[in-house]
């Protein structure tokens, strides 16, 4: 009965401090926006915005880490929570430490107000920890897709700047060219190929680990693998390209994609053993 309670009321708790962060997420979300059509190059409140509610959500998650003893990655609420998470993070470090770069954050928050908003409608249930993520490869396996895909949605907004400009005729004159754009994309993007890379050796670890198998050509494995084609046929036809701002600019967007459908479109549609959310 006391346990009941304390359950009941770790998850008010819990529902609380991710409710306030939501909110500040989203607003973060609509003053990027403001700022950016205000011309001005600088974002300071945007990403003190984001730190505040990076820290809020932080406490939601260790909360619930404590209580149910295991990382957020079991169900589709968790995985949406900690990608929602680790994306805001890897955008306020991003751009905290390319600070030319800041008003991209209105191309580049947005997407994820819309994890955001999936995340707060996904109902939070207590989860039990499979057995077959009991081991050390499944929390390095899921690390390193976040960095992963940390580096490719800020990326993705350079991507759209871009786009936009060639386009839609947006100048944007608090950023750089595109062809300075482009660059830090291919940057961003040949960084995040490298984790992509060690993300799928660590996965198949983890299946050997689980399944007695490195590799099943399982849904979420292949498109996993279609992600990574699309990662490195982007750097293989880059250096060859003579229009290379759009170029990087539509790879941006078609990775970023790819990636988030095998990360949050596959989980719904899976019926085999390795489905990514249970």
């Amino acid at each position: 009965m006391v346990g009941d309670i304390v359950a009941r009321d770790g998850a008010a708790f819990e529902a609380q401090m991710l409710g306030v962060a939501i909110v500040i997420y989203l607003a973060a979300t609509a003053l990027s926006v403001v700022v950016t059509a205000s011309g001005r190059a600088r974002q300071h409140v945007t990403l003190g915005l984001v730190a505040i509610a990076l820290t809020f959500h932080t406490i939601a998650i260790a909360y619930r880490w404590t209580r149910l003893g295991h990382g957020p990655y079991v169900d589709m609420f968790e995985i949406l929570s900690s990608n929602v998470w680790s994306l805001h993070l890897a955008a306020l470090v991003v751009f905290l430490s390319l600070p030319r770069l800041q008003p991209a954050l209105a191309a580049t928050l947005p997407p994820l107000a819309v994890l955001t908003i999936w995340m707060w409608l996904t109902p939070a249930k207590d989860t039990l920890h499979p057995v077959t993520y009991a081991t050390i490869w499944l929390p390095i396996h899921v690390t390193l897709g976040k960095f992963f895909l940390g580096l490719v949605t800020p990326a993705t907004g350079l991507g759209i700047i871009v786009i936009g400009r060639r386009a839609l005729g947006i100048t944007l004159p608090s950023l750089p060219d595109s062809e300075t754009l482009e660059t830090y994309i291919y940057r961003l993007l040949l960084i995040a190929a490298v984790f992509q890379s060690l993300m799928l050796i660590a996965g198949a670890a983890w299946a050997q680990n689980a399944w007695s198998r490195y590799w099943a050509w399982d849904p979420l494995e292949s498109w996993a693998f279609v992600t990574w084609t699309g990662s490195l046929l982007f750097l293989h036809m880059r250096p060859r390209s003579t229009a290379r701002p759009m170029l990087s600019a539509a790879f941006s967007l078609l990775i970023f994609g790819l990636a988030f459908y095998t990360f949050f479109g596959v989980p719904f549609i899976s019926t085999s053993p390795h489905k990514g959310a249970i």
